[in-house]
């Protein structure tokens, strides 16, 4: 998905969705992974001033443990959810969100013109700015949750510093910044 059609799709999407899309984007996150984001899975790295989230093996496909590095965007996503609900890091009305392609979705994108966008499109797209960005293949692999062969939750501060900072490539990329539409969004709200 292109700069100008994450801007506006995501302007289109009521503002739970939009979160959890600007989320998606910045994270590489599968649909399941982000509905079912819970905060008891949330670590603080307190050497870099930070959190990450350790997503357990059963909420993900690949069936190994998934770390996920939050850049600058994924992080504000994050806070701006906190004290929303008790237990999941996106509710709608008091309850998690069961799945991201519902119809107010599926509106969005045919009032924007792109009905052939998938929500995992989020995904690929997240891959595909961290490949334009030079992140190396190893650590797409480890943001995308890919599986790998080697123990991905098990980081030291180094070498989540790198993640997070290749994380952090894929931001203000665009022309317009269509990801700060949506975090002045979560700041009004």
């Amino acid at each position: 998905m292109s700069w100008d059609e994450q801007a506006r799709l995501f302007q289109e999407l009521p503002e739970h969705l939009a979160q959890m899309a600007l989320f998606a984007v910045n994270t590489g996150c599968r649909d399941s992974e982000i509905c079912s984001l819970s905060w008891d899975w949330e670590v603080k790295v307190p050497t870099l001033d930070t959190v990450v989230f350790i997503i357990p093996e059963q909420y993900v496909k690949n069936g190994e443990e998934r770390l996920i590095a939050l850049n600058k965007i994924a992080l504000s996503v994050v806070n701006a959810q906190r004290g929303k609900h008790p237990t999941h890091v996106f509710p709608y009305n008091g309850s998690p969100i069961q799945r991201m392609l519902n119809s107010a979705w599926k509106r969005a994108r045919a009032e924007v013109g792109l009905p052939q966008v998938r929500v995992h499109d989020l995904k690929h797209t997240f891959g595909r700015r961290l490949r334009a960005a030079g992140v190396s293949f190893e650590d797409r692999q480890d943001l995308l949750g890919h599986r790998s062969g080697r123990i991905t939750t098990h980081y030291s501060a180094a070498e989540l510093s790198r993640l997070i900072e290749s994380a952090e490539s894929v931001c203000d990329r665009g022309q317009g910044k269509p990801e700060l539409v949506v975090l002045r969004r979560l700041c009004v709200s």
